[in-house]
């Protein structure tokens, strides 16, 4: 039986090694638009943004500005020790979508069915052993009254707050240092106080203006310049699209950014422009009106009876924004970063469709395309086809070998992990399942991609449709042409292609 359960490894080996160059001929493209839903663009006849993250992209340096003005805000402001000045931003440590137990001070990834991933809890900078994962939540499922409400927040109960928007990265990294700073130094603390400090802390550098002065005072170092975003914008306007503008962002800081990215006429490509929208409030408070703002950016008192092209409004609420213009309907299609505060209520609430800016998966297919990560996991799969299959050998010597096995699948895993981020992998996947972001990204965006350029990629009558893929209870049937020796590799091809 052994000689007999290493041949098969061997054989497997083999022809794991065969499908890799066929593999590699079929790569994903970076830049293309990925769909959840059928969708043809010549349903499309109204084009909305938001700003931040969207039509513009900011370069590593202002994360590293938000943390260190929260971090020094935490120290003047809260009474913070100031040997918490000693911890820098580091970009590589955490990655969106990620959980926080707001109570436990735990900073976890969670699949989507509740699942925590195991490896991936860090109390501080420090990653906490399985054990004691288990022992706390009675094994790695969180409860559903546990988890995040509808828009991400730990409220009314819950106590997980999840972190969806791209901003939330030097929120994530500082919350964990001061947490590590805490431990490290056996003082006594209240975790649900430094998590509320932390959000305060990182909130006023928004609503002080801290962020918005610094960017506006040293815009090329802060914005990344990409003539591509005008490409899209005239492309949309040469093909007779409108085009509105719905960010939380203020109006100097919104215009001085879209001049340097697409020129001093900038309004004159968009119908409306609508800033300080307080979004995701925007889509469901119908009590506040809509206030215009002048040139020099002073408030007027005027009442709103239309939303004229080449004037900037302020706040305001979908509900009249959807009186004014009468754009309803799936003939519009929005464009956001945040999966709840841009996406979610206009895909549920008002029949919009929406698309999904997701940067981080220009980096990760790239990295899916590699040939290390496609012979990990082509091998990764093949190796667990081959552990369910011979499973049924229960003598000690077989249950032996099956071990080892086991051992190099667990290896092999966190190598798979370690291909994206080293402390909580891909944004898009644990293990085996999809994450909790992204059956969020998959329940509210009907098509995301890395960046607006790739929208140049396509035609304006272009049609998306999603890839049918395969149930559980569909995959034997449809993998019977990878059949090998005596047991079967679960459609290894497209298995590959989507993680």
């Amino acid at each position: 039986m052994k000689s007999y359960l290493w041949s098969r490894y061997k054989e497997a080996k083999r022809v794991t090694k065969e499908l890799v160059p066929s593999i590699m001929s079929n790569m994903l493209n970076p830049d293309a638009i990925f769909s959840n839903n059928e969708m043809s663009l010549s349903d499309i006849e109204i084009y909305g943004f938001d700003y931040d993250y969207t039509l513009v992209f900011y370069s590593k340096h202002l994360h590293t500005l938000i943390f260190n003005a929260a971090r020094d805000l935490l120290i003047n402001e809260h009474r913070y020790p100031a040997e918490i000045r000693k911890y820098d931003y580091d970009p590589n440590f955490a990655i969106r979508g990620l959980h926080y137990d707001v109570h436990r001070a735990l900073l976890m990834k969670i699949d989507a069915f509740h699942y925590i991933q195991l490896g991936t809890v860090y109390r501080g900078l420090s990653v906490v052993p399985d054990e004691e994962v288990i022992a706390m939540y009675d094994g790695s499922h969180v409860p559903l009254e546990q988890m995040s409400d509808f828009y991400g927040k730990s409220s009314q109960g819950n106590t997980m707050k999840q972190f969806m928007d791209i901003f939330s990265l030097p929120e994530m990294t500082l919350l964990s240092c001061v947490n590590e700073y805490f431990l490290k130094n056996n003082i006594d603390y209240e975790p649900v106080h430094l998590y509320k400090d932390v959000k305060d802390s990182i909130r006023d550098v928004h609503i002080k203006g801290i962020m918005y002065r610094a960017i506006e005072a040293d815009i090329e170092k802060y914005i990344c310049y990409a003539e591509q975003t005008r490409a899209v914008l005239a492309k949309l306007a040469d093909h007779g699209k409108k085009m509105f503008l719905i960010t939380n962002s203020p109006s100097s800081f919104v215009d001085k950014g879209m001049k340097f990215i697409v020129g001093k006429d900038w309004r004159d490509l968009f119908d409306v422009v609508i800033v300080q929208a307080e979004k995701p409030n925007f889509f469901n408070d119908k009590r506040r009106p809509f206030r215009k703002v002048n040139e020099r950016g002073v408030l007027l008192w005027d009442k709103i009876h239309k939303l004229q092209k080449g004037q900037i409004y302020k706040q305001g609420n979908l509900y009249e924004f959807l009186k004014l213009t009468g754009w309803r309907g799936s003939k519009v299609l929005y464009f956001g970063d945040h999966i709840y505060s841009d996406l979610a209520d206009l895909t549920l609430k008002h029949g919009w469709r929406t698309g999904a800016i997701i940067p981080e998966l220009r980096s990760e297919i790239k990295i899916m395309n590699t040939e290390k990560y496609i012979q990990t996991m082509t091998w990764l799969q093949t190796l667990t086809g081959l552990l369910e299959h011979m499973q049924v050998h229960r003598d000690p010597d077989s249950q032996m070998i099956l071990e080892e096995w086991k051992k190099e699948r667990k290896k092999m895993r966190e190598m798979n992990r370690n291909f994206f981020n080293s402390h909580f992998g891909s944004i898009f996947r644990t293990d085996e399942n999809p994450t909790y972001f992204l059956r969020r990204l998959s329940r509210f965006a009907d098509i995301y991609m890395a960046s607006l350029s790739c929208l140049l990629n396509y035609e304006p009558d272009y049609t998306f449709y999603p890839r049918r893929t395969p149930l559980q209870h569909e995959l034997p049937g449809w993998s019977d042409q990878l059949c090998t020796g005596t047991f079967r590799i679960p459609f290894l091809q497209e298995t590959v292609q989507i993680k």
